[in-house]
């Protein structure tokens, strides 16, 4: 084998909205109240293995938004997209999968999340970078070392 085959590379084949939930259940009460946000958002990160070289992965978001106690709206995502990883080492691609994936992903989401929220006729949504480097080694912290790949 040459020195070409045996390289370690990564390569996105597709990135794909998977799933899309938008609510808005106090409307059209909330269009006529002053517009003083508390929003929530709860994000996880999953992978499949599909074969020896791609996985799936997604990444779910669910933003609830409450205006004066009242649930403004609720929007749920997985973003998701097909990674192709060859000659990758077993203990490189936790990191890959679970950090650089989601960061890859992440924009996406984003995008879509503003759009939809826009569409639904409330105030902009902006979401702030998320830093999935630190989120997966803070997770590696507080979970056991044996947590085995898929």
């Amino acid at each position: 084998m040459s020195d070409t085959q045996n390289q370690a590379s990564f390569n996105i084949q597709k990135i794909y909205l998977k799933d899309l939930s938008f609510e808005a259940p106090s409307s059209p009460a909330a269009f006529g109240k002053n517009w003083a946000p508390e929003a929530n958002m709860e994000m996880n990160t999953s992978y499949e293995k599909l074969d020896d070289t791609h996985y799936e992965v997604v990444l779910k978001m669910t933003i609830t938004a409450k205006n004066q106690d009242d649930t403004a709206f609720i929007i749920e995502i997985k973003q998701a997209g097909i990674f192709a990883f060859q000659n990758i080492p077993a203990d490189q691609m936790d990191p890959l999968l679970l950090a650089y994936c989601p960061n890859t992903l992440f924009p996406y989401a984003r995008d879509i999340i503003a759009t939809t929220v826009f569409r639904g006729n409330f105030p902009e949504l902006n979401l702030s970078p998320v830093n999935f480097d630190a989120l997966y080694w803070q997770s590696k912290q507080q979970t056991p070392a044996t947590q085995t790949v898929n």
